[in-house]
């Protein structure tokens, strides 16, 4: 896989998590065009990025978290949950195969979903300068 089909992949993803969320509370969703690399070993990257869905204010967020898990279960991804730093619910989607996962949670702001995905490992040709956005 090289890097444009991974990461094309992985803001799939993004978007299909995203499209879980009623539309009716949906104010914007808004993904970012690139994201940065990181080493799975010494010869393979991943794409790591995210979208963020801005929802109406006194949306519950949690419960929209808990519905990703919900819909995700049995399905190819293993889930994980957790509270994190700031005590918010979030949902880890990881392929049991690769190194592909999204986080499903709370934004940085108090009526956002942040979905941060990382791609399947895939192989830079020799030279390929791994620093910036990508």
């Amino acid at each position: 896989m090289s890097l444009d089909e991974a990461k094309e992949t992985a803001q799939a993803m993004e978007l299909e998590i995203a499209g879980l969320v009623p539309s009716e509370v949906v104010v914007s969703v808004d993904q970012m065009p690139k994201g940065t690399l990181f080493s799975c070993s010494e010869t393979e990257w991943r794409w790591k990025g995210a979208t963020t869905v801005t929802v109406r204010k006194g949306t519950d967020i949690e419960a929209i978290v808990r519905a990703v898990q919900v819909h995700y279960e049995g399905s190819r991804f293993d889930l994980g949950t957790r509270q994190d730093i700031v005590d918010h619910f979030e949902v880890q989607l990881t392929s049991p195969d690769t190194a592909e996962n999204y986080i499903v949670s709370e934004g940085f702001g108090p009526d956002e979903i942040r979905i941060a995905s990382g791609s399947v490992c895939f192989t830079l040709p020799e030279g390929t300068w791994t620093r910036g956005a990508f």
